[in-house]
Order: structure tokens, then C-alpha cells, then sequence
């Protein structure tokens, strides 16, 4: 339901779903923090409090000041007790954006839970003392992009944009740049039934669905970047999903890992240890429903294909019987054709030995 049309639907279906995608056990769910204990001497108190502050856009239009002021503590409250419970992740500014989706949806106490799972798992990389990993994931972005349109892969590259105008859709799961809830929310029900690294996936059909815009625009850096970093409100978020989706499974991470990775690197990305967490959970392997909805997609088009060359035969004018024989001598005269039949299989597995640029 998570990777199909319309996600989840309702953020009831949401509060049943979100923990069995990240196997986390509702019954035994831990209390909610205390803001006190967790506020003192806590080196990242005062960053998490100024970027909380400016987070009033992520709360519904017109709740009242006293409920979100109150939200807002909570919030600050759950990004304190997970960093404390987990001191080798370090706080960075977008985080926030996750955490308050969670409160929004699921609830306080729910919300801790879900957020501490998914920060040592998912988002971990994002949570290292520097950016290194967050820059070697935006790696895969290029490549994606290069397997799909070279076009517009080359006309990036000649005009050296990069890949940090999507830093921000990468660090916060889209939550910072898009301003609809709904669609927020239904690209978490997309992730959290993935592998870590389809929020990049995503990313790469943003940028080819703007395909026209991108090369219509001009070879320089900040034109490009100022073009890219502004993102569309009105995007086919659901034919985008579904195409993020396919590419994950005609080019999963294992094939893109020589141009985006090196191998010195793999084990520090949570992506290289995401087959453990699999395991551990409890949730249909999307993979196999990505492939299978692909396969359905080319098996549907085949069909198409086939009923139109057959009507293309039945109402094909019968061809001269001279003309026949002449063809037919004429091929036996130069000598038999040779077929050669290629077969492919798209296989693939999570578990990847992912490799990182230095």
C-alpha cells in the first residue's frame, strides 16, 4: 500500500502502518521525554531551539498559538531524548523537518519511537559528526540522471551545478521545500517502505521530469542551481513515485556504485546495512513489489505492441505472390539471416556493497 497509488491514505491507516515498516513495537513504546533533565547542559539545546522556532510553516494554517507552541516543546523535547539515547548521532539543521512530520501524524510518544529507529538506520547517515556521507549519497544522483538523459546529465555537468540544490530535499525527506502536508506525507509512506537511498531516486525524476526547463535554461551555474533549487508545488507526485520506483529497479545503487562510490567507503553508509534492518523487520519486501509492478508495466506494453502489429497485418494489402517469390529467392540467394536472442533479468537484492567517492 506504502509504494502504491495514493500511499496510505489517512494518517489513522498511518499510525498502524509507519511502525510495522520500521518494526518498532507498539505495545512496549517508551515514555515520553521529560524537557527538563533533557535541556540541561545539552551541547545542542540552543541550535535545536532556534531552528524549532522558525518551523511555523510546518504546522497547519490557523492552529492556535498555545497548540503548536506546545507541539513546537514536544518537538524539541523528542529531538533531545533520541540524541541523548544515541550519542553517536549528531544533530543537523533539517532534521527537525522529519521529526515534526512523525508528531504531526503519529502522536508524541509514537513519534519518539519511530524517530529514534529511524535515525539509526535511515537517516544515519545524514546524522555523522560531518557531511561526508550526506555528499557521497547526492553522488548517485548524476548517474541516475546519465542513465535516463544524457542530455540533460551533460548540460548539467557543463554547467557545473552539482548536486547541494537538492541537499535540502535529501536531509528533510522533501519536508522542508514542500509546503502541502499531503504530499509530504505521502512521500514518507514512499521511503519509509524503501531502501534508504530512494529519496535520491526521487530526486533524479524531479529533476527529469523538468527535463525542458533545465535546457531551456542558461549553461551557467547559478542559473541552473536557482532553477533547481526552486521546486515546483504542483509536481504528478504519483507518476513520479511510480517512475522513481522503476529506475530503482533497472538501475538499483549495486550498478551505479562505480561511478558514485568507492569501496573503502561502503560500511559507513546506512545503505550498506540496510539488509540487517530488513531482516529484523516485519514489513513486505517493496523490492519484490517494484519489480513486480514493473514486469506488469512491460508485459502491459508488449501487449499493446502485439495487438497492434496484428492489426497491422490483418489490414496490411495483400502483397503481389510474384514479389513474394522474387523476395524469397533473393534472401536464399545471399543466405539465411542470423537471430541472436539476448535474454535479461532484473535481479536485485538490499543488500548492497555500496562504494563512496572520497
Amino acid at each position: 500500500m506504502a509504494i502504491s497509488e495514493g500511499g496510505l491514505l489517512t494518517d489513522e491507516i498511518r499510525c498502524k502502518v509507519w511502525p510495522k515498516l520500521l518494526s518498532v513495537n507498539t505495545d512496549d513504546l517508551p515514555p515520553l521525554p521529560v524537557g527538563k533533565e533533557l535541556r540541561e547542559d545539552n551541547k545542542d539545546y540552543q541550535q535545536v531551539l532556534l531552528d524549532v522556532r522558525r518551523s511555523l510553516r510546518r504546522f497547519p494554517p490557523g492552529m492556535p498559538d498555545d497548540q503548536r507552541e506546545g507541539l513546537q516543546e514536544e518537538l524539541i523535547d523528542i529531538i533531545l531524548h533520541v540524541l541523548k539515547r544515541n550519542p553517536q548521532l549528531h544533530y543537523y539543521q533539517g532534521y527537525h523537518d522529519i521529526v515534526v512530520t512523525f508528531l504531526l501524524v503519529v502522536g508524541g510518544r509514537l513519534a519518539t519511537a519511530l524517530v529514534e529507529k529511524l535515525s539509526t538506520h535511515h537517516l544515519r547517515d545524514f546524522m555523522d559528526p560531518t557531511m561526508d556521507n550526506t555528499k557521497h549519497i547526492l553522488n548517485y544522483l548524476m548517474p541516475i540522471i546519465d542513465r535516463v538523459n544524457p542530455e540533460v546529465h551533460d548540460f548539467m555537468q557543463s554547467a557545473e551545478v552539482g548536486t547541494i540544490f537538492a541537499l535540502s530535499w535529501l536531509i528533510t525527506w522533501f519536508g522542508h521545500v514542500l509546503s502541502d502536508f499531503r504530499h509530504v506525507v505521502r512521500l514518507y509512506d514512499f521511503f519509509l517502505a524503501c531502501h534508504p537511498l530512494m529519496p535520491i531516486y526521487f530526486a533524479a525524476v524531479i529533476v527529469l521530469h523538468r527535463e525542458q526547463e533545465v535546457l531551456d535554461c542558461e549553461c551557467d551555474m547559478a542559473s541552473v542551481h536557482h532553477l533547481l533549487s526552486q521546486i515546483p508545488q504542483d509536481l504528478p507526485y504519483e507518476s513520479l513515485i511510480s517512475k522513481a520506483g522503476d529506475l530503482f529497479v533497472q538501475f538499483p545503487p549495486s550498478e551505479l556504485t562505480k561511478e558514485a562510490a568507492q569501496a573503502a567507503q561502503a560500511e559507513r553508509t546506512a545503505a550498506s546495512t540496510f539488509k540487517d534492518f530488513e531482516l529484523a523487520s516485519v514489513q513486505q519486501r517493496p523490492d519484490t513489489v517494484l519489480r513486480q509492478r514493473f514486469r506488469e508495466r512491460l508485459r502491459g506494453k508488449e501487449r499493446l505492441r502485439g495487438e497492434e502489429r496484428t492489426k497491422s497485418i490483418l489490414t496490411k494489402p495483400r502483397t503481389n505472390r510474384f514479389v513474394k517469390l522474387a523476395v524469397m529467392g533473393l534472401t536464399v540467394a545471399l543466405g539465411a539471416a542470423a537471430l541472436a536472442v539476448v535474454k535479461s533479468a532484473l535481479e536485485w537484492a538490499p543488500k548492497f556493497e555500496l562504494q563512496i567517492f572520497p
